[in-house]
């Protein structure tokens, strides 16, 4: 929903009210979120910036927040220096893009004793200079980012670093220069778009496809719900097919519908909305959506306030406390990941030892083989290129028996080690992949079935003579549905993913999970004869949930249910698993597979 539309309105309202206006802070909101507090026409604002996967944002907020003081970021370092204390000197949103540019003038003094933040120190020829950065915020999707750069376009750093082996063909990293993301191949700007070549469009596409759908592919800048308001407009139907808008009248009440979605963008008239169904935000919007029936539309001043009210009904309504809460999970987690690492090294370096011992033996057996050739008092015995040390007070029989006996000694101190070894292999990634499913919680109600979870891992391994706590059953996930109705799940945490595996799935329905990395299981309840499209979309869902999200491709398992089996001893969601195929496929969110 923060399509060009939203973001052209931010930009007039950011213009209106942030332009001249002082940056007094800078918050770290969460590990994707910044906030800027601008003091400008009187009152403080907060400029919310955000570029996490679930839920990019822009907007300014009327509440006043706050974040925790002890997460200190580079990003949030180069804006304490290049922002705090500056003023707002611009904002811009390149034509149908999805993207805001805030550029910040700021005062540097010459001998550096200060900044614009403070104030000069120095005589009346102590003048500062202006020095300009820019803070890009895309709003893109999973690909969204924050980024601060200079005035000759270097990057000084981004909430999201991007190396080349993340994306080969746009790395976001300090020191290079800002490239602006590609733009789309092959299609038409709609502030241009003329009933001809509006026609020749409709005439390439297949008369069944939905007209919506060509907009989308077809027209710069235009997002499924501008699409989707275009074509209500000019056929009286959302899911109207192209073959209905074909013919000179109805090619022209395309175009004009066209013109009229865009219009704002010229106007900049808004008229800023939320549209609730039985109290639930539908969707949000910078200008009316006709398209949407059966729904309560409530209007706001501003596209601020529009946003701050969806994400209230979204049940966003402290989403800085909630990522802190479940930043500190993720910290607890990982603390203890760390602590079964560092044993698991401790417990290795004691098997290579172990392995060494062998060598004990060795030198027993030839003591033993050359025993005639040893003389009394004898310090050493080199065979073969070995030099064995010898006791000269004991026997060469002796001194095979103190090696044979240096060798039991050594094997029975690591006899259970193979077993402890692979124990703290299956914990630790059973660690990782509770990190990695608390990372992805979404919403107060997600993090605290994850932390439930950890809670009972932490009373599992600590020493307590109290009884254990009782813990809720785990939370049936909402199934996703393909237009088949074939259903879709995802296991949000490892009970969820032992839930969804051994009690939804069935014997032949297919499970999915990134292969090699932790992550969520997918299962998908076949509603028909299994179906590679529906396979693939189920593939990209597991992909997205997994530690390879950020990943260009990730490669996915999948396997019949009945081929899954619990770990036994492992925590939950622990599986294995035989008889897979492995799909390449491209991390995609579920609102991008078009999944209800």
């Amino acid at each position: 929903m923060f399509d060009v539309l939203t973001i052209a309105a931010l930009a007039d309202e950011f213009a209106d009210r942030l332009v001249g206006g002082r940056i007094q802070r800078v918050l770290q909101l969460d590990d994707a979120t910044i906030g800027l507090e601008v003091y400008a026409e009187h009152q403080r604002t907060i400029l919310v910036a955000s570029a996490d996967n679930r839920n990019p944002r822009l907007y300014l907020s009327a509440e006043r927040l706050s974040a925790d003081p002890d997460r200190v970021t580079p990003l949030l370092l180069l804006l304490r220096k290049y922002a705090r204390g500056g003023r707002v000197a611009a904002v811009q949103q390149p034509p149908l893009e999805r993207i805001m540019r805030i550029s910040i003038a700021k005062g540097f003094y010459p001998d550096n004793r200060r900044d614009g933040a403070t104030g000069p120190t120095g005589g009346e020829d102590d003048e500062p200079t202006i020095v300009y950065s820019h803070l890009i915020v895309e709003l893109m999707g999973r690909r969204s980012n924050v980024i601060l750069t200079d005035d000759d376009g270097r990057i000084l750093d981004a909430i999201k670093r991007v190396t080349p082996e993340m994306s080969r063909v746009r790395p976001i990293l300090p020191g290079r220069a800002y490239v602006p993301p590609p733009p789309r191949a092959g299609v038409l700007d709609p502030r241009h778009l003329t009933v001809a070549s509006l026609a020749d469009l409709l005439a390439s596409a297949p008369p069944d496809e939905v007209l919506a759908d060509l907009l989308v592919r077809s027209l710069a800048g235009f997002s499924p719900q501008m699409a989707r308001e275009a074509a209500s407009r000019a056929t009286g139907a959302v899911e109207a097919r192209v073959a209905a808008a074909t013919g000179p009248d109805r090619v022209a009440a395309l175009a004009a519908a066209i013109a009229a979605v865009i219009a704002p963008l010229d106007t900049g008239a808004w008229d800023p909305c939320v549209a609730v169904a039985d109290g639930q935000a539908v969707a949000f919007a910078a200008t009316p959506l006709a398209h949407l029936t059966g729904v309560e539309v409530e209007r706001f001043p501003t596209m601020s306030a529009a946003i701050e009210r969806w994400l209230a009904l979204a049940g966003a309504t402290a989403p800085v406390a909630q990522a802190q809460r479940r930043a500190k999970l993720i910290a607890e987690i990982r603390s203890a990941r760390e602590r079964v690492e560092a044993r698991l090294r401790s417990l290795e370096d004691e098997r290579a030892r172990a392995e060494a011992a062998v060598r004990w033996r060795t030198m027993g057996e030839l003591i033993y083989a050359y025993l005639s050739d040893i003389a009394p008092g004898q310090t050493e015995l080199v065979v073969d290129g070995l030099t064995i040390p010898l006791d000269p007070a004991l026997s060469p029989s002796d001194n095979a028996q103190a090696y044979f006996e240096r060798y039991r000694k050594a094997r029975a101190a690591t006899e259970h080690l193979p077993e402890l070894i692979a124990a703290a292999r299956v914990e630790r990634d059973y660690l990782a992949q509770l990190e990695t499913l608390a990372g992805f919680a979404e919403g107060i109600e997600q993090i605290e079935q994850v932390r439930q979870e950890w809670e009972s891992y932490r009373d599992r391994h600590t020493r307590s003579s109290g009884a254990p706590r009782r813990r809720a059953a785990p939370k049936r996930p909402d199934a996703l549905r393909t237009a088949r109705g074939d259903l879709i799940y995802i296991g949000r945490n490892g009970r969820q993913n032992e839930l969804i595996t051994f009690e939804l799935a069935g014997p032949d329905d297919t499970w999915l999970h990134a292969r090699g990395l932790p992550g969520a299981h997918v299962v998908v309840r076949w509603a028909g004869p299994p179906d590679d499209e529906i396979l693939s979309q189920a593939a990209a869902l597991a992909a997205y949930f997994s530690a390879g999200r950020q990943a260009t491709t990730v490669a996915v398992d999948a396997t019949a249910r009945r081929h899954v089996r619990k770990m036994k001893g492992a925590g939950p969601g622990m599986v294995t698993y035989r008889h897979e195929r492995t799909l390449q496929v491209r991390p995609t969110a579920p609102a991008e597979l078009g999944l209800a």
